[in-house]
């Protein structure tokens, strides 16, 4: 048996990140061992005092390395990621952001190994990320012999961008079946410590506090149903920027007693016990794994009609879905979970059924795997060699 395929799951994020973090870090630890050697790599700027990967790392049973900048610009990280990739033998560096897409590409060109990217999506709207370095990154990954699209929307603007189709591979974030289940047992008991009275119908949000997430356009439309049926609660789970603004909107609409905002919290699988129905009212996203997490615990879903959402969850066969921006498309989705449980129960164990095949990091992984196994041949037979790994007699 021949040595391993190493690979470098190479990232570059400020804070605690967001989904693509939990597709990289247990997408490791669930690598087949015995033909895959997987580095996870995160470039962490010294000035993120609340950066939090290393952390959720140190929780599982992967190889993890992190290379410190002083600053976005820093150059000193070339020579560590070079020695970092000599060290581990790397066949394949797979880059997770536009950042980490270019160095794996020059990496590659420097070092003749395998470069691979999966674009997650282009959620930031600074002036520079919009029309500087997400243009470039588009243009930069038509050059990459594969990349992974993590929707159907970030494949098709990866094609319009000059990517040739058959180079991209559309492959929808995944989630742990095992980790992600609902105990009917558990759920009287969550209820009760989260302070939920008998009778109250709970709506769950979770995501970080920001514009993109349009957690206003929620509350707007939960608003009058909340003043007509008192048993509405309506519980924001997440922090961000917008938080301020979205606590006195709920005072304006006379709402704050029926809507709580829990903060962030590391227990996501627990609170979806206390919920009965999950909204998702974003105006752009990647793959969500905030709907991975509610079609897992079999929370009946509304989302809206961005990204990958649809990808994930077909429209009324495992939730409801709806144009983004609409407050009344919001609210009447919600009014039908309402009028109709059994239905909507009915799409939960579908979305359920959904998660245990197509969308479990197990399927995912051996997807994942494929395309490195496809790239390490590709490799030999351009080589003309078996053995012609990057490596292959060096020191």
């Amino acid at each position: 048996m021949g040595r391993r395929l190493a690979i470098l799951e190479l990232r570059s994020v400020r804070g605690t990140g967001g989904g693509p973090e939990k597709t990289i870090l247990f997408g490791a630890e669930c690598a087949d061992r015995t033909r895959f050697a997987v580095t996870v790599s995160y470039i962490r700027d010294d000035r993120d005092d609340v950066f939090g990967i290393d952390a959720r790392a140190a929780n599982l049973d992967i190889d993890y390395v992190e290379i410190r900048e002083r600053h976005s610009f820093d150059v000193r990280i070339w020579p560590q990621l070079k020695q970092l990739v000599r060290d581990r033998r790397i066949d394949i560096v797979h880059g997770h952001d536009y950042k980490t897409n270019l160095l794996a590409y020059l990496i590659s060109k420097r070092l003749g190994v395998h470069a691979l990217a999966t674009s997650h999506g282009w959620t930031g709207n600074t002036k520079r990320e919009l029309w500087l370095y997400y243009p470039a990154d588009k243009r930069l990954l038509a050059r990459f012999r594969r990349v992974i699209a993590v929707s159907s929307d970030i494949k098709n603007d990866l094609i319009r961008a000059g990517a040739r189709p058959e180079r991209v591979e559309m492959m929808l974030n995944a989630i742990d079946p095992d980790a992600f289940r609902r105990n009917l047992a558990d759920v009287s008991d969550v209820r009760r410590a989260l302070d939920f009275k008998p009778g109250e119908f709970v709506i769950g949000a979770v995501g970080r506090l920001e514009s993109q997430k349009r957690f206003d356009l929620l509350i707007e439309a939960f608003a009058p149903l909340a003043l007509e049926q008192p048993r509405l609660q309506l519980v924001i789970v997440g922090d961000g920027s917008c938080r301020n603004a979205l606590e006195s909107q709920a005072i304006a609409l006379g709402i704050r007693s029926q809507c709580r905002f829990l903060g962030h919290r590391g227990d996501i699988s627990t609170l979806h016990h206390g919920f009965d129905l999950f909204v998702q009212s974003s105006e752009y996203e990647g793959t969500p794994n905030a709907v991975l997490e509610a079609m897992a615990m079999e929370t009946p879903l509304v989302a809206t009609d961005v990204g990958g959402t649809r990808d994930l969850a077909r429209p009324g066969v495992e939730g409801l879905i709806v144009p983004p921006h609409s407050v009344s498309a919001l609210r009447s989705a919600i009014q039908d979970v309402l009028a109709d449980p059994a239905s909507a129960r009915v799409r939960a164990a579908a979305a359920r059924r959904r998660i245990e095949t197509d969308l479990s990091f197990e399927t995912r992984t051996r997807r994942l795997e494929a395309i490195y196994d496809e790239l390490a041949h590709d490799r030999r037979a351009s080589a003309g060699n078996a053995s012609a790994a990057p490596w292959a007699g060096r020191a």
